[in-house]
């Protein structure tokens, strides 16, 4: 028999294990011991749970913290401008003399 993934993450697997217990679905790992009909299952369940949560955070406090490195070396977060400083100021040249510049006309 071939193994398949059942979820992308484990976010996506409790997500899925969790809509199908709500619809009265039991689950049984074929490889691991979990099955979320017996106490041993569901507290297994709720580790994964656990540490998935744990591995969220963890995420997001490590690109946080990268984040903040690398604005501490000058690296500018975030989309490169669409428009120079000279095309910005040009725009507004043409605003205050009433026209309507042809960047803002495509939109």
């Amino acid at each position: 028999m071939e193994a398949r993934r059942l979820g992308r993450s484990l976010r996506d697997l409790i997500t899925l294990l969790d809509d199908l217990k709500g619809q009265g679905v039991r689950f049984k790992s074929l490889t691991e011991s979990i099955d979320t009909h017996t106490p041993t299952g569901r507290a297994m369940w709720q580790m994964i749970g656990v540490l998935a949560e744990l591995e969220r955070s963890l995420i997001s406090e490590r690109t946080r913290a990268g984040r903040e490195a690398a604005r501490k070396h000058g690296v500018k977060m975030g989309r490169k401008p669409k428009l120079s400083s000279q095309q910005i100021a040009h725009a507004r040249i043409l605003i205050d003399n009433g026209k309507v510049p042809r960047m803002l006309l495509n939109c």
